[in-house]
């Protein structure tokens, strides 16, 4: 074989660069991955080198499938480079000038969009120079590089110092050149805080060893092979040639950067494909630890073959129940026909619900039994019975336990992690809840806008010489549920010996209405003081119509704030399912990881404060 040494970098430098000019935009023949960094998971980096230079970045692909939206940065195009040379005492003599020479040759062959420094460090790294597209800058700076009076080699300290430089670079391109014939001796810094600082810098170290009788260069190699860069051995002879090849790899270098989708534990194919064909393919490990299948939905037993036929059994017993309900249910039907001209809607009511859920009254019996002396069960039971629910507060408790386990196991079946399995069945327990509330609301909305008419009524009934009684039942008669419904239900009470005062007030508290409540409060002080009670019905519905006529102008001012509170609540549940459709798998951290988890519920929090911040801004109490 025979050496060819050419006399500089430069001569090296003109003569690749004829060489590749004529290959620049032709497809490479070999392409092959030189590092690839998972440290950053789901962040993954590496670099792809080609056998000559290519001005357009590959395609990427990943387990066959295309990546999008990655990051590729071309290191023969302009770029940041930092030579931190060695002047420790060790470097006397021939070792520090034949360094300081090839680098001083590097400089002057550089591209013109290239900027360099240069960090000296010998005891302690020091930034000589900042960042400059003039070669003559350099060179000046290289020809006064001494050996430090003191001894140490801050080694992964100016690594640090390089990529601190390196993170304010205007250029995406960023490249460390590590000159070094030792080990590190005085640095603060570690090895892997010295890799992590280029990684966050995005920057790759290139690291030349001079070798003697005892260099090691495992530290060199490993904070290169940490950044995707390469580790160079070398005598003091050969760094021109060094320093030539390095600038020839950065001419054919990508640096490429995505999110992968793998899930930890998995090993995908990386492929990058350049134009014309030419394509390298490496596999790796998404660090961390798989997660485990999901647990089955039964037990073991259940999928043997007796655990088959017991469930066979047992979903055949369930079927024979309901059709005998069913059978039962339509048995009756025949009795309620003849019953029915001779008892009420209610009574029926009621009857017809206790012949469906008879089965189930034990049940409802014992749960009543046990909390029904606790002021939540109260305060379902004023819930239900101002919604009008035709259901006891055991079924409506029992219907939301039921609910939440259903939306629990369909979610369970999908194979949803846990902590959407307890958000299902917390979402599915609060839905009859929720679904009661806004009848409530929907109810007392209706009366509420009754009632102007309703005074009305009473006030023309009275001024017709009825009492008050009777214009209470004209009102009955004529107008529509709820206020039929409930202003039947309070003169039954006031008959059976309840007194009227009570009964309608009674009534305002289970409609919820603050109108007619303050409508009642004005016709009790007027029956103690008296006067016209007509003309006291007239002006509390005007007042009342006056109330509605202003509360409706606020919620039409208020409606865009609503709007906004709305969109920006349900903004983020849309985001999320719609990228869970489109790309499962670019959720998964926030699904299946500890961190992911706390962010799901930091979310929840912060969102529950806004809109209750959201609410209290649109609210008004008039």
């Amino acid at each position: 074989m025979i050496a060819w040494r050419p006399r500089s970098l430069a001569a090296a430098l003109v003569g690749a660069a004829a060489l590749a000019a004529p290959a620049a935009g032709a497809a490479p023949d070999t392409v092959s991955f030189s590092g690839l960094d998972t440290s950053a998971y789901p962040h993954i980096a590496v670099s792809v080198v080609t056998q000559t230079p290519v001005a357009t970045a590959p395609k990427l692909t990943e387990d066959g499938l295309s990546v999008t939206g990655f990051s590729a940065v071309n290191l023969g195009a302009a770029k940041s480079v930092v030579l931190a040379i060695d002047t420790s005492r060790s470097m006397a003599g021939a070792s520090l000038a034949d360094a300081t020479a090839a680098a001083q040759t590097f400089a002057n062959a550089k591209a013109p969009g290239d900027r360099i420094s240069v960090v000296g460090f010998g005891k302690q790294a020091v930034q000589l120079t900042t960042f400059s597209p003039s070669a003559g800058d350099t060179d000046s700076v290289l020809r006064g590089l001494a050996v430090d009076s003191q001894s140490g080699t801050a080694l992964y300290d100016a690594v640090v110092q390089a990529a601190g430089a390196l993170r304010t670079a205007p250029t995406p391109g960023r490249v460390i050149i590590l000159l070094t014939d030792g080990h590190d001796v005085s640095s603060t810094s570690t090895l892997a805080e010295a890799a992590a600082a280029a990684r966050k810098a995005h920057a790759s170290v290139y690291a030349i060893g001079i070798e003697s009788h005892d260099f090691d260069p495992s530290a060199l190699e490993q904070i290169a092979r940490a950044t995707n860069g390469t580790f160079h051995a070398a005598t003091s002879a050969t760094l021109r040639h060094v320093y030539a090849s390095i600038a020839a790899e950065l001419q054919r270098t990508w640096r490429l950067g995505y999110d992968t989708s793998a899930r930890p534990g998995d090993r995908p194919r990386l492929r990058a494909t350049f134009t014309g064909g030419a394509s390298a393919e490496v596999g790796y490990a998404v660090p961390g630890k798989a997660p485990s299948p999901p647990a089955a939905a039964l037990p073991s037993f259940a999928y043997t073959g007796l655990g088959t036929l017991v469930l066979a059994l047992v979903v055949g017993a369930l079927v024979l129940l309901a059709v005998f309900a069913l059978t039962r249910a339509r048995r009756g039907s025949w009795v309620r026909q003849r019953l029915a001209p001779h008892v009420g809607e209610e009574e029926l009511r009621r009857q017809r619900r206790k012949e469906r859920l008879s089965f189930l009254a034990a049940l409802f019996k014992a749960t009543e039994s046990a909390f029904g002396q606790r002021s939540q069960w109260r305060s379902v039971e004023r819930l239900l019975v101002s919604g009008d629910v035709p259901l006891s507060v055991p079924e409506f408790v029992w219907a939301s336990v039921g609910s939440g386990v259903l939306l629990g196991l369909i979610v369970a079946v999908t194979g949803s992690p846990p902590i959407l399995i307890l958000g299902a069945l917390a979402v599915g327990a609060t839905v009859p809840y929720v679904a009661v509330t806004v009848r409530v609301r929907r109810r007392t909305k209706k009366f509420e806008d009754q009632l102007p008419d309703l005074l009305g009524t009473i006030a023309a009934s009275l001024k017709a010489g009825h009492s008050f009684k009777h214009g209470l039942q004209a009102v009955v008669d004529e107008s529509q549920p709820p206020a039929s419904v409930e202003l039947r239900r309070a003169l039954t009470e006031a008959g059976l010996g309840r007194p009227m005062d009570d009964a309608l007030a009674n009534m305002a508290e289970r409609l919820r209405s603050e109108n007619f409540a303050f409508a009642i409060t004005a016709v009790t002080i007027q029956r103690q003081v008296g006067g016209s009670l007509a003309t006291l019905f007239d002006m509390v519905a005007e007042t009342v119509r006056q109330r509605q006529h202003f509360s409706r102008k606020i919620r039409s001012l208020t409606a865009m704030g609503r709007m906004s509170a709305y969109t920006l609540i349900g903004l983020p549940f849309f985001i999320v399912g719609m990228i869970t459709i489109v790309n499962a798998g670019y959720m998964t951290p926030l699904y299946h990881t500890g961190t992911g988890h706390l962010l799901l519920i930091a979310g929840a929090v912060m969102m529950v404060v806004g809109s209750l911040i959201l609410k209290k801004i649109v609210s008004f109490r008039g």
